[in-house]
């Protein structure tokens, strides 16, 4: 078990196995040491995690669902470096759209979910830049969407 993985199960955390993508595209792409994954869903299990922040849901749920596409990033990346998870040197970029209603502003706040779970499970290599937008909807309905960035050895 890598040394963040075991810092995963301290936080009662299991990596699942990567998502699949659900159209054309891969899941990620490599150029040199850098990582780069697509946009994973609020998804937990087979259930989805809709709403619209602002009108049927509150920040501390939308944080939560920004926590469970940090998790699936996670995932990506432990695929992708063949699951040896140690091989994460970083998190350099976040991108986390939030689906949100106009009046809404706490974007931040909910992408908080992930970048506060990146730093606790993952400590400095957590640390990362990031946006937190606004989206008018996003796919299938769910909360959140985040990609990332990430520097493997």
């Amino acid at each position: 078990m890598s040394q963040f993985e075991k810092r995963l199960a301290e936080l009662g955390v299991t990596l699942p196995d990567a998502p699949a993508p659900a159209a054309n595209y891969v899941p990620y792409v490599q150029v040199g040491d850098m990582l780069y994954v697509s946009g994973q869903i609020a998804k937990e299990g087979d259930t989805l995690m809709t709403g619209k922040l602002g009108a049927d849901m509150d920040v501390a749920q939308g944080a939560a669902a920004a926590r469970v596409c940090a998790i699936a990033l996670l995932a990506q990346v432990k695929a992708a470096c063949g699951g040896d998870l140690d091989r994460l040197a970083r998190v350099v970029r976040l991108t986390g759209f939030v689906n949100s209603t106009p009046e809404f502003t706490q974007q931040p706040a909910v992408i908080n979910g992930a970048s506060d779970f990146l730093g606790e499970a993952l400590g400095e290599a957590g640390k990362h830049a990031r946006a937190a937008v606004s989206a008018a909807s996003l796919p299938f309905g769910v909360a959140v969407e985040i990609d990332g960035i990430f520097q493997i050895k």
